[in-house]
């Protein structure tokens, strides 16, 4: 059960995430809302302000820096942001900013990638996650990984569901089990241009959020120097 507290920071307001999540269709990305993204941080090419400056000119309504275990990308951006809250570039609104982070994990012997939203970046109990590398040990397994997420007051969705060596028919199934809050189901898998969600992955995905009363996300997981496409 999440518990929503809306005096946290806007950057881990879960309560307007949960409002969000329940509107995002197939057209949510990448023009309105951007969950997955990557920056110089991690293994991304972009800066986290070449970034941020795309996502004003776009017309973003809100976006998550989601860099591989870090997030430095995101406090960069966080950090201009109050900076420049109030002021309109191309007059156009600053997209609300929530924190983000992806972190590598295992779960039924497979190598599958958790997304983090709306968590304290503060929080201890993350620390072994935001070394800038695949976590070890116990920090390692699925269920520690969506703990830690959850103790930090956060939410766990699973990305690109479609993406590893087993079926989301079985991954999802499993993560639940172990609270996940959400699944990524608009991806384009194949990196197809211009960027559109995956008909036949994105049917299946859904399917199994609807069975579990899953959140459902988007994001284009850009790598690149454009934040419409993954690469």
């Amino acid at each position: 059960m999440v518990v929503f507290n809306i005096d946290k920071p806007a950057t881990q307001n879960s309560l307007s995430l949960h409002r969000v999540w329940k509107t995002i269709q197939p057209n949510s990305c990448p023009y309105n809302y951007n969950f997955h993204m990557h920056t110089v941080f991690s293994d991304g090419q972009l800066s986290p302000l070449l970034l941020i400056k795309q996502a004003i000119s776009l017309g973003l309504k809100g976006i998550a820096i989601t860099d591989h275990h870090s997030i430095g990308g995101y406090q960069v951006v966080e950090e201009w942001l109050r900076s420049n809250r109030g002021v309109s570039l191309s007059k156009k609104p600053l997209p609300h900013l929530w924190t983000g982070v992806e972190i590598s994990c295992n779960l039924l012997g497979v190598e599958v990638h958790i997304l983090g939203y709306g968590f304290a970046p503060e929080s201890r109990v993350l620390k072994p996650y935001l070394q800038g590398k695949t976590p070890s040990g116990k920090h390692y397994q699925a269920k520690n990984t969506i703990a830690a997420i959850h103790q930090a007051g956060g939410l766990a969705v699973l990305a690109h569901p479609e993406r590893y060596k087993k079926p989301a028919e079985v991954l999802i199934p499993a993560a639940v089990q172990l609270k996940l809050d959400g699944v990524e189901a608009y991806y384009a898998y194949g990196n197809p241009q211009p960027w559109q969600p995956s008909p036949a992955q994105t049917k299946k995905v859904l399917q199994q959020a609807r069975k579990y009363d899953l959140y459902t996300t988007c994001g284009t997981d850009t790598h690149g120097l454009n934040i419409l496409q993954r690469i």
